[in-house]
């Protein structure tokens, strides 16, 4: 049987399974040593806002983007940290200052936010999301949605000081 090359395509799209589905058991706390550092994603810094405010909810909300930050080699779960996040969604663009804020994660590194319903941009429909304060290295994410019609956006960050 002739096996075909995998394609970058498909390398990226395995590489960010593995980095974005925390459910599926490749992160665990107790396999978390040696644990690389999130890379940033090409495009995940495209309408930044430096210092978004910290807030409860993004607009009238609907869809949670949630996740967990944790510290390269060790994995331990990292409390206090900013996540700030932004996207195209039925309340505004990407680039409007309304669309965008931040969150901190709790005692087990994790965030959430409610936001309004993600919507396609330039055809896809993908969030924003960013690491941005001095304690760590900066860290832009631009996650695709599995489908326009999904509620929730789930992450991971893991964090090489800087």
């Amino acid at each position: 049987m002739k096996t075909s090359p995998m394609t970058r395509r498909a390398a990226l799209a395995l590489g960010g399974a593995a980095v974005l589905t925390p459910a599926s058991g490749l992160l665990r706390p107790a396999q978390a040593a040696g644990l690389a550092a999130t890379p940033t994603m090409r495009g995940g810094s495209n309408n930044y806002r430096p210092d978004a405010p910290i807030v409860e909810r993004i607009g009238g909300g609907g869809f949670w983007m949630t996740g967990t930050v944790r510290r390269a080699g060790d994995g331990a779960p990292l409390e206090g940290q900013r996540i700030q996040m932004w996207a195209h969604t039925t309340e505004g663009h990407e680039r409007d200052a309304h669309s965008h804020g931040a969150t901190l994660t709790d005692a087990n590194g994790v965030f959430r936010m409610d936001m309004p319903q993600i919507v396609p941009a330039f055809g896809q429909a993908h969030g924003h999301l960013a690491y941005d304060s001095p304690e760590f290295k900066t860290v832009f994410l631009r996650p695709l949605l599995a489908s326009p019609s999904d509620t929730t956006l789930n992450v991971e960050f893991v964090l090489e000081p800087a």
